[in-house]
């Protein structure tokens, strides 16, 4: 067969993921997709009790190998066959060298004892031992939750499956495509990337599944870590976040409850955290004390250059930045209007219409320019009446929006709020494999986040909007909280303490997504409306409909 370079031999237990499903081979291969579950965390705690026993060596397929041995965590590879692989144990006695793979599952309730995937990526393995000279008639999965072994014959059948298989790994590495997901699978449910892969909403979209089945968890079981204490030292201890104030440690986060490290003013960060963070994608934000978005550190994740190109590709279309660019203003001006409707009181007549009017206009708009216009106009109608959905007997007022600086009390909330939704997206953006830099409607400039700017649109109001309503109305910040300098209207350290709380319930508040039924935290709503854009882009999905509640 034909030699290939090393980073182009097809990974053994991908195998297993196509036979399993192709979609997920595909997010996995050929975009770098992937995600943690409590099936995955348990089948890597087995594999680390395989290779933490004794280490052996594999004899070579010259030696006598009728006397027994066992060698762990045997990497071979072959490019001739096209794959590369690490096999957990391999038993070698009377001639023969039997691969053994470790399952953290049970054994399937079938003949054979073990479904396919499983049967392919050990079969793969024996093919490999094969490769490299060895006798291998048979392989054994051990199941960790059955404690047995079942043995599988390397029949023809199964080896032509398995290179059937491999053939089409191959195929599919070399095209870029990713296949379609299937239609209302029980397999989907437990698959640690189906809030990835979103398949019952990809296909609800295409007009082919019927049922959309809830994404579980519902919320994200990890959380942002806020540092804002002036001269922090942030490091790491053990499997641990741990921050000190002048050398007494003020507060503790565990890595793995941690989905992102955001640092408010001057602080310092130890090489050994960073470098923890980066192996788990954990991103670092840098904010000013004043609240303004600075950037943020991630690791060179290395996946999404197919999925950044047709970005690209669609950035350079006006005709196509501008279909995109009218879902996104549609939505914030659907948005808007609803939160004047439900919170706002003694509304002038025609307000709410004026602002339904431009969320009609703004989807048959001729150019971005035209489009910038009606955005303008809906956002100064919905500012100029943004106080009334403010308590009347608190001491604040709005007149307009402001900002840079920002120079009353309420500007200077939602400035800091648009700072932690554009951070919010941003992220989001990296860990879908998009660019952030890279927009549609917001003009791309060195620094700013086009993107994320884009698609925050029609969360403002739901997120920061609702967020600073919050906050005012149930006295969480009060007027004493702000300091009024020439510079602007800055918040307290113990107030803006107590803003990210409100901001962050915001964000975990459970919503239902209008288009699918689903009930979601507002920051995993978020995140899939970046996932249905990202197919979109790659033309998957016929257009983006943007996220806008009832």
């Amino acid at each position: 067969m034909l030699s290939e370079p090393s980073d182009m031999l097809v990974q053994v237990r991908t195998l297993n993921d196509l036979a399993y499903c192709p979609r997920r081979f595909g997010l996995e291969r050929l975009e770098g997709q992937w995600a943690d579950s409590g099936d995955t965390e348990r089948g890597r705690n087995v594999h680390h009790r395989v290779d933490d026993g004794p280490k052996g060596s594999l004899p070579s397929p010259e030696e006598d190998s009728e006397r027994p041995c066992v060698a762990r965590s045997v990497h071979l590879g072959d490019p001739g066959l096209g794959m590369v692989g690490i096999i957990d144990l391999v038993e070698s006695a009377d001639g023969d060298a039997v691969p053994v793979d470790y399952k953290q599952g049970t054994i399937a309730p079938v003949p054979e004892g073990a479904w396919e995937p499983e049967r392919v990526q050990v079969c793969a393995q024996g093919l490999l031992l094969r490769a490299h000279g060895y006798h291998s008639s048979h392989g054994v999965l051990y199941f960790a939750g059955s404690k047995r072994r079942v043995d599988v014959a390397f029949t023809d059948t199964l080896v032509a499956r398995t290179l059937e298989l491999l053939a089409e790994a191959r195929r599919l590495t070399g095209s870029g495509e990713i296949p379609p997901p299937l239609v209302d699978s029980p397999k989907c449910p437990r698959c640690s990337l189906v809030s990835l892969c979103l398949p019952d909403e990809t296909n609800r979209l295409l007009g082919i599944g019927e049922e959309v089945r809830p994404i579980v968890p519902a919320r994200d079981d990890a959380i942002p870590l806020y540092v804002q204490t002036r001269g922090a030292h942030i490091g790491r201890s053990h499997d641990e976040i741990a921050v000190h104030d002048k050398k007494v440690v003020v507060g503790r986060a565990r890595l793995e409850d941690t989905s992102q490290v955001v640092v408010l003013g001057a602080a310092t960060l130890t090489t050994p955290l960073l470098e923890a963070l980066a192996e788990r994608r954990i991103p670092v934000a840098l904010h000013t004390f004043g609240g303004w978005y600075y950037g943020s550190f991630v690791a060179a994740g290395g996946f999404g250059a197919a999925l950044r190109t047709c970005q690209h590709r669609v950035a350079a279309s006006p005709r196509r930045s501008l279909k995109l660019s009218r879902a996104f203003v549609n939505g914030k001006l659907r948005n808007q209007r609803v939160m004047l409707r439900r919170n706002g009181r003694d509304l002038p007549r025609g307000a709410l219409d004026r602002l339904a009017d431009c969320a009609s206009e703004a989807l048959r708009a001729d150019s971005l320019d035209v489009l910038r216009g009606i955005e303008g106009l809906g956002a100064r109608v919905y500012f100029e009446h943004f106080d009334k959905m403010l308590r009347t007997d608190l001491p604040f007022r709005m007149d307009g929006r402001n900002r840079r600086p920002p120079r009353d009390p309420v500007n200077s909330l939602l400035s800091f709020a648009y700072a932690c939704l554009v951070r919010e997206v941003t992220h989001l953006l990296f860990r879908v494999g998009l660019e952030p830099h890279v927009g549609f409607m917001h003009q791309i400039r060195p620094g700013r986040p086009a993107l994320a700017l884009d698609l925050m649109e029609e969360f403002r109001p739901l997120v920061a909007d609702s967020a600073v309503l919050s906050a005012v109305n149930n006295g969480v910040v009060k007027a004493d909280d702000f300091q009024f300098r020439s510079t602007g209207v800055l918040l307290k350290d113990g107030a803006r303490r107590q803003f990210i709380r409100v901001i962050e319930r915001r964000l975990d508040e459970l919503a239902t997504h209008p288009v699918f039924g689903t009930r979601l935290s507002l920051r995993r709503i978020m995140e899939v409306q970046a996932r249905l854009l990202a197919r979109h882009l790659t033309g998957e999905l016929p257009r983006y409909i943007p996220y806008k509640t009832r």
